[in-house]
């Protein structure tokens, strides 16, 4: 059995334990495997914000790491959710800086995990007009200031 095959596994089960009639399609994305969820119920299943799904991908990943500790790392989406939020990041993301290179004024967002952040900066890496900064420490949550270049 591959690591893959062993999350959707995991995936499944935890899904029937929680009582979720479910289809899992394994997906290849530029992240790495994805476990793509397909539900009757998905507003209940992916939570305020993906806070759900947040949360069983991060335990489908320590349960994966368990059996396959050199395993990378899974994904967890449902109805294609995160791709959406992450195109919708992007264009917002795209905007903020024109606004910011019109205005010259630093604008800085909304609290974000980790892996929006890095979609925040990989989105601005090659703008030519601003920059983006992450402050340090150990918050999950952080907020990414733009400022013009």
């Amino acid at each position: 059995m591959t690591a893959v095959e062993a999350a959707n596994k995991i995936l499944d089960t935890m899904l029937g334990h929680l009582g979720f009639t479910a289809t899992i399609e394994v997906q290849d994305s530029g992240e790495g495997p994805c476990l793509q969820i397909h539900t009757g119920d998905s507003e209940a299943l992916i939570g305020g914000d993906g806070d759900r799904l947040d949360d069983l991908q991060y335990l489908v990943n320590r349960i994966l790491r368990r059996h396959f500790p050199g395993a990378e790392r899974i994904r967890v989406d449902c109805e294609h959710f995160r791709s959406i939020q992450e195109d919708h990041l992007q264009e917002e993301v795209l905007g903020i800086a024109e606004r910011v290179k019109a205005s010259g004024k630093a604008f800085q967002m909304r609290p974000l995990n980790a892996y929006y952040r890095r979609l925040v900066h990989n989105a601005l890496a090659a703008h030519p007009d601003v920059a983006s900064h992450s402050p340090g420490g150990d918050d999950r949550l952080k907020k990414i200031t733009i400022s013009p270049k």
